[in-house]
């Protein structure tokens, strides 16, 4: 764990959801408050249907029925989002889609092929890079999804469900790459159902359970909340959810 954040700093990443949802006058979320610190990695845990992603969406200003407000640090604000689904375009290959988001994120073209070469390499997808990715594997889909948020290095990431699909070598090949943000000073906002890897490499935690906040801080406070002073993390989201 990168032990590099300072909640005395601004956050790079304020969240603060009144109600959202769907459909008018049916939220789906409520009160769901909290910041996320330079080099911090903040683990958003919570039951199938709990509000995981309705609050990912939320932050990212993708649901028209949401009393929020979400700031996050820069002028302009520099924020990378890595879906739960991979979204890709049929015809671009995997470097023309690297290239597209260096463009997206104004990337200097000398910048965009050093960071894409090491990127290439860091996942072991040299060998199809004039690849299109239908014809990738899911897991190479998700490696694809995984280097395009990191070409932009931002202030903020926002990285839902990462490890699904994601063989031990690439898991790791991405923990390293968290590792070297969160040292630049990277915030990183993460969805995870994998809660024994979470507890290893999150800093705190925003546990949702029927659409509210259950509990959120360290896991001492995750601990403390569900009355167990030694429990881990699956046993607290037992007792909490």
């Amino acid at each position: 764990m990168v032990e590099c954040y300072n909640q005395q700093s601004l956050p790079v990443l304020e969240v603060d959801i009144e109600e959202a949802g769907y459909e008018p006058g049916r939220p789906q979320i409520h009160d769901v408050h909290f910041q996320v610190y330079r080099g911090e990695l903040l683990g958003l845990i919570g039951p199938n249907g709990a509000g995981k992603s309705t609050t990912i969406k939320t932050v990212m200003g993708l649901l028209k029925d949401a009393k929020a407000e979400v700031e996050i640090a820069g002028d302009p604000p520099k924020y990378a989002y890595v879906p739960e689904q991979p979204v890709f375009y049929e015809d671009l290959t995997l470097w023309e889609h690297l290239d597209l988001a260096a463009a997206a994120f104004g990337l200097e073209d000398k910048h965009f092929v050093n960071q894409a070469n090491h990127l290439l390499k860091q996942f072991d997808m040299e060998h199809v890079r004039h690849g299109l990715p239908g014809g990738f594997s899911k897991g190479m889909k998700q490696k694809m999804m995984l280097m395009i948020g990191f070409m932009a290095q931002p202030d903020i990431y926002i990285v839902d469900e990462p490890f699904i699909g994601l063989d031990p070598r690439a898991t790791k090949d991405f923990l390293e790459l968290l590792d070297t943000e969160r040292g630049r000073g990277a915030g990183i906002l993460m969805s995870t159902h994998v809660l024994d890897t979470a507890e290893k490499i999150c800093d705190s935690f925003v546990l949702i359970s029927g659409g509210r906040v259950a509990s959120q801080g360290s896991l001492d406070d995750i601990r403390s909340s569900a009355g167990l002073p030694e429990g881990s993390l699956f046993d607290c989201f037992d007792v909490l959810t």
